[in-house]
């Protein structure tokens, strides 16, 4: 069980969605919090409305010249969860090299920024936690997901590689792969989400998961059982089913 109080963590892609909501719930707990994202207007938002201590730190996950004067301001922390993200659905058909790289930009390449900013620090002092917020579809490739899944695939393996390199050292990493959660990127889905989750749920989730000793968590539990058998399927029948 992780004692929260009197904690410091850092989270990034907080001003809506997920981590706000994440946010809550942590201050609820009384962790102090550092909130990131682009916009500043919603993180003073956000802050205002919380139980406990928190300030705010714009950041750019794309500009790694943003990532490293945020890291310098807000400093040694007890813990960071990357949550920022962006999503535009299409397929390769229909191909927006724009947004497919901007999706990369953010959800993985951002991921990286921000680890090569903390990670040393952590390892310095030898202690720390990091929480990487990757996705179902991270599991294996999905048809319409140009971008966000590869993205999701990459942040996945990034966390893999991550605990395997720091599991003997007082850093702690930890993954959590979330389904459909409503947010104003989801909503631009024009297809049914199966077990749509509020931010809140989500939130109560990927909490719950960052106070265990575990390291990977999916949910909700019965749609993620989909994503996780689809790796055991061979190749001509998961595409014929799932393409």
């Amino acid at each position: 069980m992780r004692h929260w109080i009197a904690k410091r963590y850092w989270l990034i892609g907080a001003s809506d969605g997920l981590g706000a909501a994440l946010a809550e719930r942590m201050s609820r707990a009384g962790v102090e919090l550092v909130l990131s994202a682009r916009s500043a207007d919603r993180l003073e938002a956000l802050a205002a409305r919380l139980p406990g201590r928190a300030s705010v730190q714009v950041i750019d996950v794309a500009d790694a010249d943003s990532v490293a004067q945020a890291a310098a301001a807000v400093g040694p922390v007890d813990g960071v969860v990357f949550l920022a993200g962006v999503y535009w659905p299409f397929g390769a058909r229909d191909w927006n090299a724009e947004q497919a790289v901007q999706m990369a930009d953010v959800n993985f390449t951002g991921l990286v920024r921000v680890m090569g900013a903390v990670v040393p620090q952590m390892v310095a002092r030898d202690r720390g936690h990091i929480v990487i917020t990757s996705s179902l579809t991270a599991f294996r490739g999905l048809p319409g997901s140009i971008g966000y899944t590869a993205s999701k695939a990459g942040s996945l393996s990034l966390a893999e590689c991550m605990r395997a390199d720091l599991r003997k050292t007082g850093v702690e990493v930890q993954v959590v792969l979330p389904g459909f959660i409503k947010t104003r990127l989801t909503d631009r889905n024009d297809f049914h989400m199966p077990q749509l989750m509020s931010p809140e749920t989500a939130a109560r989730y990927m909490f719950d998961h960052m106070g265990s000793d575990r390291f990977k968590c999916s949910f909700p539990g019965a749609f993620s059982l989909l994503f996780r058998g689809a790796q055991v399927l061979p190749d001509w029948l998961y595409f014929r089913l799932f393409s």
